[in-house]
């Protein structure tokens, strides 16, 4: 048996009508565009701009931003062509299953997996920062011995909680609570814009791209980038290396566009509603990130900018905390949308991986009246509350780029192949310019990665050993398309 056995595209589609495995089409493009808004917006602005801003790029960060988006963009218009010809759920798993083959689907399903459960880990990390500083501006406060900074990070692990009860119940409850938070969220967002506008001043902003600077040691350490350390370049920070190594980082940032394809089954019009949500979602999240970067890298010099709270401490050291007050208030909103949407984009790949027995086929059942996997969704709720709560903040976010650029190379690499083995299939959005943008999204990704540090590599491919195991001891063996194999027969749900 080959571990290149590939599910059909009609298969793959067949299976949505299993009475267990069913879910709800009820996702509408507005809602499907608000999904995408709602977990892009978040991380990047509230907590990684500037960090990434004051270590690596200076007020160059923008362009690092810029460097991401295109990135992104390229890879968005892949997914869009996959999600709209086979509506399924399961993402970048479900395409590469068909395309590419059983074990590249499940390298990619481990992806997704790594990077939707850490990247919601780390943003209820952020929240809970934004969430303490609110709290504490407001006058109630919260105990510094189970906050952001203490060992056991219990005010994450509350919001992870509250928020898998709310994905369990339903996933069009879920949107009306995410499309009030992505209102709040956007105003915010806008009004950092305009308010900030009549604080910059032009000396922050010069060099817009600071001159390169080698590191402490000068030596390769485990956190040099790999690209770096390959070809024998100096450890350096900022300059052109820094920008890209900038946009490796803020890459976190982007990362949602992809969770809205892991709806793709509850759409009630996939075809034309899906290319619409993820392309639309990019776009305008990308403009509101470029303006943000210049605005709090014009408010503070990129040195002094904090590296946990940028915004809110932009406009306190203004002289404007009333200012840091509403955008607190609004990262907490902000940061509550992403950390939801990522938690059901995770439960709805293992959903579609348990559909086609690559895990526990029992845990994708769906609940008869909520119409949503009840039991992976609790399970992953738990799981994330876990590592909110103990990991050390800072630590997580290269570990869900790398993981997302993986799923983002396999996936660009996909659409050329299965358009030349099935010319058949009708696909209601192309990709433009195929063979080419395909193949220049995946290299973009694979550079991207090789700018992410040694440390990064190493710890995954440490995460994806340990997948490789799991599928060669359970996964392999009780797949259904390998039970078909064996028998000549379609294996029931």
């Amino acid at each position: 048996m080959s571990l290149l056995r590939k599910k059909t595209i009609e298969q793959s589609i067949a299976d949505t009508d299993e009475p267990e495995y069913q879910l709800k089409k009820r996702l509408t493009a507005l809602d499907l565009t608000v999904f995408g808004i709602g977990v892009i917006i978040g991380a990047g602005i509230f907590t990684l701009t500037g960090r990434a801003a004051k270590s690596f790029a200076g007020p160059g960060i923008a362009l690092s931003f810029v460097l991401a988006a295109i990135c992104c963009g390229l890879a968005a218009l892949c997914y869009a062509e996959f999600s709209s010809t086979v509506p399924v759920s399961g993402s970048a798993y479900t395409f590469s299953y068909f395309s590419l083959g059983e074990v590249f689907a499940w390298i990619i399903g481990w992806d997704l997996l790594l990077e939707l459960m850490l990247g919601a880990s780390v943003v209820a990390q952020g929240w809970s920062t934004y969430a303490a500083l609110f709290l504490d501006q407001i006058g109630l406060g919260w105990p510094d011995s189970i906050g952001p900074d203490s060992d056991v990070n219990v005010l994450a692990m509350l919001l992870v909680v509250v928020l898998a009860i709310l994905a369990t119940i339903g996933i069009k409850e879920s949107l009306r609570v995410n499309l009030v938070l992505v209102a709040v969220k956007l105003f915010v967002v806008l009004f950092v814009i305009i308010a900030g506008l009549f604080y910059i001043k032009g000396s922050n902003l010069t060099p817009f791209i600071p001159p390169s600077v080698p590191a402490e040691s000068g030596d390769v350490t485990i956190t040099t980038p790999l690209f770096q350390a390959l070809f024998g370049f100096t450890p350096s920070t900022f300059g052109v290396m820094g920008l890209v190594s900038g946009a490796s980082l803020v890459f976190f940032a982007f990362i949602g566009f992809d969770v809205v394809a892991t709806t793709a089954e509850e759409a009630k019009n996939p075809q034309r509603d899906l290319p619409r949500g993820i392309i639309g979602s990019l776009a305008i999240c990308t403009v509101l990130y470029v303006a943000v970067c210049i605005v709090i890298t014009g408010m503070v010099k990129y040195t002094d900018i904090s590296g946990e709270a940028a915004l809110a401490e932009a406009f306190r050291s203004v002289g404007r905390p009333g200012f840091a007050t509403l955008i607190s208030a609004g990262a907490v909103a902000g940061l509550t949308t992403v950390v939801l949407t990522l938690m059901i984009g995770a439960a709805r790949v293992v959903f579609a991986m348990s559909r086609d027995h690559l895990v526990p086929a029992n845990l994708g059942k769906t609940h008869p009246k909520f119409g949503t996997p009840y039991k992976l969704t609790i399970g992953i709720g738990l799981l994330v509350a876990i590592v909110a709560g103990v990991t050390p903040i800072g630590k997580l976010e290269e570990m869900v780029n790398i993981g997302t650029l993986a799923a983002f190379t396999l996936v660009s690499i996909a659409v050329p192949l299965l358009r030349k083995r099935r010319p058949d299939v009708r696909r209601s959005f192309r990709v433009p310019g195929n063979p080419v943008v395909p193949i220049a999204a995946a290299l973009i990704c694979i550079y991207l990665m090789l700018n992410l540090s040694l440390e990064t590599w190493l710890r995954f491919a440490i995460w994806m050993a340990l997948g490789f195991v799991i599928y060669a001891i359970y996964g392999y063996r009780k797949s259904r398309v390998g039970q078909t194999e064996r028998t000549g027969e379609n294996a029931p749900v």
